[in-house]
């Protein structure tokens, strides 16, 4: 604690009161009447009031605060203050519930007299009078009594408490803190409670040295701050800001930044004015709610300053996730602000040698922060590099590593320069931030401040972001989209359950099962992915293409449109391709750059499209490598048309409007390559791509989802993620990731196994691998990458018989062979193309 109260003398009750009074703020709407009613009191006070020369009495003045005018009273010492009171509702008409007498900045209680309250001749009294007009009543009385309440515990006046402070509360939130409040009703019931100063009063309970008074204070102001969190919609949760901001700023003059109860407010101040516009801008916003909610840039900057500080500490001392989180928060408004200003255009100047027309200082200062949280996270990250390389890991608060560098991102980006010099310094310590990205980085966080710059990343770490986008597989059964499916109708009744079921039921995980098969699990599941995709790409369905340069890679077929329901099948293949990524199944396709590029909103060049299309690509290259002179001499004959072939005859479509007649020259040449492999790749398909592009929106929750999955990976990552491995399969990978059951590694059988298995063409093991796994390709790792190790089971079957497998479990089960020529006669009938992928596995 900043300060210790030893003791509460006259001073403090003077500093609560007067606060009181100078915060009241009558309803602008009762001016008038304020005014009529001084007039009246200020007749009377020359007639029935005036003042006796009874020396038993004493006068005094009541002085109206709200514009000063006075009323001379008398009356005995032993009058209680009621009487005044009603002497002064006699007059004028207000009510005594809506009076307010105050003395030497003490609100006089109706139950005492005068002398008690030490009133004497000439003493000068304020009234503070809430007119008839005033709204809210109710509440008004609730909170001067919680804050008369608070004053007499303050005073050690407990025996004079009528209702304990808790109860009064409650009944003002039930009031306030409720869902279907209004805003104006609401703002009201906030700004009654500021204007009779209760904030104050619960602070200075808080301060108490008596203990139960300080934990009644915590237990109410938690209370408070609790309601309005849980009671109140978004919208409306930010009107509560000014009452957090006033709890902040009196508990930060007198207790320490650790402290619990203002950690509290701090934080719940965050959140509500973490969506609120406070920048020049938020003045004549549309938004009601952000005009009402009256907090200032300066009101936000110092947290953001103090936090600042708090977290360069905690790097090396204890870092919460709270206060990175608050941070947050508190910055959002702030970087919006900064924004709105005419000065930013783009981004303030760094080092500042201008002088902005707001907020000068605090840009300032803010650019301090960055490069002191730049500094210590450069410095951090080089701490975790050298624990890598050393493999020893100290305990440490790195999870909150990748929130900080997203803040310091979002300051850098302010300024002229800033992402540069953030990127500069990343770049030195690249090794750390792909390593806190593939161990830290969570669902449902925001990380596309990194993606900009991929670059820096490896395979495995946007691997890792891309996961992150894509939903979670499940296994409850009951939430599962269960497919019964004919092999000889794969592709059909595929499409039929696929294209027809709800994006949210196939989020919820898929049930598969081929009819007239037992095997049901996720070995048929990763089998049925397998044969659809290959199905779905196959040329021969018309759909997709096969580069010419790489029959591996596709690309949409232009002529696809010859099936009426081409479209359908192309938001199906997307659906079916983001359902595989999401369960981590390499089916063995790969895409063409151009069609890669496209899902990725990226343009696409002339060197891209040099394995889709390579006779294209070099006629494009020669036209532009031609000798100009050539050129111009219209040696080429060229217009701006483009030749296609369309249901076996040729169509010229024109590049653009009246493109027939225009030549191709020097000058315009590189255009017209431009537009010829616009028309080529994007126009011709652009429908195909879009309904692709929709497909796998379906699975992953929307468009930019889906736009950003791609725009994460590199061209070859997406190989990686869907085709799988590209290297031959490693027995001694494989040996290294089996284990046995019923056999040990030393017996005959495990030998004769891995000797045969060695002897295999590089074919032969991907059937053996399907067989036994239902998966062809490995994932990059190799089998490292499986979601577990295999398994070789030793089973009680005759040694006539061949082995099974349960791919669900990566289990293959074999009898004890008794030779090393059996077991070779019974695998090699396993790794048979037409038997190992069609066999009953279980």
């Amino acid at each position: 604690m900043k300060r210790q109260l030893e003791d509460y003398d006259d001073d403090i009750f003077n500093e609560l009161d007067l606060l009181r009074m100078r915060k009241f703020d009558p309803n602008p709407n009762s001016a008038s009447d304020t005014d009529h009613f001084l007039d009246q009191i200020e007749a009377s006070t020359s007639g029935s009031l005036q003042h006796s020369s009874d020396p038993d009495r004493i006068h005094f003045f009541v002085r109206m605060i709200s514009n000063g005018k006075t009323l001379v009273l008398h009356g005995k010492p032993e009058d209680k203050v009621e009487v005044i009171l009603e002497k002064i509702q006699s007059v004028t008409g207000i009510p005594m519930i809506e009076q307010r007498l105050i003395y030497q900045g003490r609100q006089l209680q109706s139950e005492y007299s005068l002398a008690e309250c030490m009133i004497k001749n000439d003493a000068g009294l304020h009234l503070v009078g809430r007119m008839r007009s005033t709204e809210h009543p109710q509440v008004w009385q609730l909170v001067d009594t919680l804050v008369s309440t608070i004053y007499r515990l303050l005073k050690g006046e407990t025996e004079f408490i009528c209702k304990p402070v808790e109860a009064v509360l409650i009944v003002y939130l039930d009031m306030t803190a409720k869902r279907e409040i209004r805003v104006n009703t609401l703002a009201s019931h906030l700004n009654i409670f500021q204007s009779l100063c209760a904030p104050s009063a619960l602070v200075m309970l808080y301060l108490s040295p008596c203990k139960s008074n300080k934990e009644l204070a915590e237990k109410s102001i938690r209370m408070f701050i609790s309601a309005c969190k849980t009671g109140l919609q978004r919208p409306l949760y930010s009107l509560c800001a000014p009452v957090a901001l006033e709890f902040c700023n009196l508990l930060s003059r007198s207790v320490a930044q650790d402290d619990p109860l203002y950690s509290l407010c701090r934080s719940s101040l965050g959140s509500m004015v973490e969506d609120v516009r406070i920048g020049r801008s938020a003045r004549n916003h549309d938004c009601f709610h952000n005009r009402m909610c009256m907090i200032s840039f300066k009101d936000v900057f110092p947290f953001v300053s103090e936090l600042a500080n708090k977290l360069a500490e905690g790097l090396d001392i204890d870092l919460l996730p709270s206060e990175v989180r608050d941070f947050a928060a508190f910055l959002r408004p702030i970087k919006a602000a900064i924004k709105d200003l005419p000065d930013f255009e783009g981004g303030i100047q760094l080092p500042m040698m201008q002088t902005l027309s707001c907020y000068d200082d605090e840009v300032k200062d803010l650019s301090l922060i960055l490069f002191q949280l730049l500094e210590k996270m450069r410095r951090c990250l080089e701490k975790v590099k050298g624990e890598m390389e050393m493999k020893e890991k100290e305990d440490g608060d790195w999870d909150q590593y990748l929130a900080i560098l997203k803040e310091t991102h979002g300051i850098a980006k302010l300024y002229q320069g800033g992402e540069d010099i953030f990127w500069s310094n990343m770049k030195v310590v690249d090794v750390s931030l792909r390593y806190l990205i593939v161990t830290y980085a969570k669902r449902g966080e925001d990380y596309k401040w990194v993606i900009g710059h991929k670059e820096l990343l490896d395979f495995e770490s946007r691997r890792h972001l891309v996961m992150l986008m894509l939903p979670e597989t499940k296994s409850d059964d009951e939430e599962l989209h269960e497919m019964l499916i004919d092999r000889s109708q794969l592709l059909s009744e595929s499409f039929n359950y696929i294209s027809k079921a709800k994006p949210e039921n196939l989020r919820g995980g898929l049930f598969m099962e081929f009819n007239n098969e037992e095997a049901t699990g996720p070995g048929v599941l990763r089998e049925w992915f397998f044969l659809v995709c290959q199905e779905i790409f196959n040329p021969q369905n018309a759909l997709f293409i096969a580069c010419p340069n790489d029959r591996r890679r596709f690309f949409p077929n232009p002529a696809s449109k010859v099936d009426p329901l081409h479209l359908k099948y192309f938001k199906f293949a997307g659906r079916v391709t983001a359902l595989a990524l999401m369960h981590k199944i390499q089916v063995g396709i790969m895409f063409d750059r151009t069609f890669f590029l496209q899902l990725a909103g990226i343009d696409i060049s002339l060197e891209d499209i040099k394995d889709a299309d390579p006779y294209f690509y070099s006629s494009c290259k020669q036209i532009l490598d031609m000798d100009p002179f050539i050129v111009d001499q219209d040696a080429l004959g060229l217009t701006f048309v483009h030749e296609i072939e369309e249901l076996g005859s040729m169509k010229v479509v024109e590049l653009f409007t009246d493109g027939k007649n225009i030549a191709v020259n020097s000058r315009n040449r590189k255009e017209y390559v431009e537009l010829l492999i616009q028309h080529r790749f994007v126009t011709s398909v652009s429908k195909q791509v879009a309904k692709f592009a929709k497909g796998f929106a379906d699975i992953v929750g929307d468009e930019k989802i889906q736009k950003l999955v791609f725009m994460t990976l590199e061209f070859e990552d997406h190989d990686g993620l869907l085709h799988g491995s590209e290297n031959i399969i490693s027995v001694d990978d494989w040996k290294a990731h089996t284990e046995y059951n019923g056999y040990t590694e030393t017996d005959p059988q495990i030998y004769w196994f891995w000797e045969i298995v060695g002897e295999m063409t590089a074919e032969q093991r991907k059937v053996l691998l399907f067989f036994w796994t239902s998966l062809k390709h490995l994932p990059v790792e190799g089998f490292s990458g499986l979601a577990s190790k295999l398994y070789i089971y030793k089973s009680n079957d005759s040694i006539d018989l061949l082995p099974s497998s349960h791919t669900c479990f990566y289990r293959i089960c074999f009898p004890s062979y008794p030779s090393l020529e059996v077991m070779r006669q019974r695998l090699n009938i396993i790794t048979q193309d037409h038997v190992g992928c069609g066999f009953g596995t279980w």
